[in-house]
């Protein structure tokens, strides 16, 4: 497909940052956006297996402190999150109990919330409320030092990031550039892949594996930044 018609599909405004990004070499342009595709499946397969890992720890752990029903108990009359610092928590919850109804289990709710909600976990009113422990689901976690302190907070600054480029991702943005620029540049997307392998690591989850014959970032980081 030649390049008038491919844009005219995809949009010219699309296009433009690509176009830009390349000196106006309209070929490596319609090469660099189907890499950036290529890239953001994959990173989205990534980001949803750690989403799924970390729910999971985060689900067990609270299990084993709160009892099974610990989700919809947090809610109730002196539930952890039946306070003022953790309304919107509380809102959520309430909202994904009624729209399951009378099918709700403690997994479906689970399945029930998104990224957000359990990045939100490790906010300090949440994270407080619900005992001050929840670090323990990163056994590997290192110990914090003067430089860095890596605590609850260390923890939801980075699951932010991570939330910010996989919904940058669900939205069609580019993740092959700068931000905010149309410099072509893979620092940005492999930083944030880094993060999630560090979080996999100090949950003690071999990543590796798990991950084995989805994961082919930094392979197609190298063919983008030989564009």
């Amino acid at each position: 497909m030649n390049y008038n018609d491919f844009s005219s599909i995809i949009s010219t405004v699309r296009m433009n940052r690509y176009l830009i990004s390349v000196n106006g070499n309209s070929r490596k342009a319609m090469t660099l956006y189907r890499e950036n595709l290529r890239l953001s499946q994959e990173l989205f397969t990534v980001i949803s297996c750690f989403e799924i890992s970390l729910r999971n720890k985060i689900d067990g752990h609270y299990k084993n402190q709160l009892g099974v029903n610990w989700l919809q108990d947090s809610v109730q009359r002196n539930g952890i999150f039946n306070i003022r610092n953790c309304a919107n928590t509380k809102r959520i919850l309430e909202i994904a109990i009624r729209n399951l109804g009378s099918n709700i289990t403690p997994n479906k709710l689970v399945a029930a919330l998104d990224f957000g909600f359990w990045r939100f976990l490790f906010a300090s009113p949440q994270y407080r409320a619900a005992g001050s422990n929840l670090l323990q689901i990163f056994p590997a976690k290192p110990r914090s030092t003067a430089s860095i302190q890596y605590n609850q907070t260390y923890v939801f600054n980075k699951l932010k990031a991570i939330n910010e480029i996989r919904n940058r991702i669900a939205h069609h943005e580019p993740i092959c550039f700068r931000p905010r620029t149309t410099i072509k540049d893979t620092v940005y997307t492999q930083q944030h892949y880094s993060d999630i392998h560090e979080l996999f690591r100090w949950m003690q989850i071999d990543e590796a594996s798990l991950l084995y014959g989805l994961d082919h970032i930094n392979a197609i980081c190298q063919r983008i930044d030989r564009i």
